[in-house]
């Protein structure tokens, strides 16, 4: 929580989707911490401690996001993660994201209302 909201942290190389991602968070009452690596988001990470984390599949290197979950995961970290890729869909089935240490995969481009939804549930 940052000054009584829910910290979003928004991990993604691309500024676009950062932009887009603290937006829609912060018009809906959020407050987003952001990064544009992996090795920057573990750095902001334990900087802010967030609510939950939003992180990008393939930045700087291809399994960036994943080495982010493992490295978050191996500081005893249980913050809720969620992977953002534009294979979402393909990677929810293809893979048990639950054993990578993710809460689920958000599909590339990012539909604001399905977003919100999830967020709503996750974090009341």
């Amino acid at each position: 929580m940052q000054d009584g909201k829910h910290l979003i942290l928004c991990i993604d190389d691309d500024p676009d989707i950062r932009f887009f991602l603290e937006t829609v968070l912060t018009a809906n009452g959020y407050a987003v911490a952001l990064a544009a690596s992996g090795e920057e988001g573990l750095k902001v990470y334990r900087e802010v401690d967030p609510d939950l984390v939003i992180v990008d599949l393939m930045m700087e290197e291809v399994d960036a996001g994943t080495n982010f979950v493992k490295e978050v995961k191996a500081l005893g970290g249980t913050t809720p993660m969620y992977m953002l890729s534009s294979i979402g869909d393909s990677l929810t089935l293809a893979a048990d994201y639950s054993s990578l240490g993710l809460s689920g995969v958000l599909q590339k481009p990012i539909d604001s209302d399905r977003l919100l939804s999830l967020l709503s549930k996750k974090l009341g």
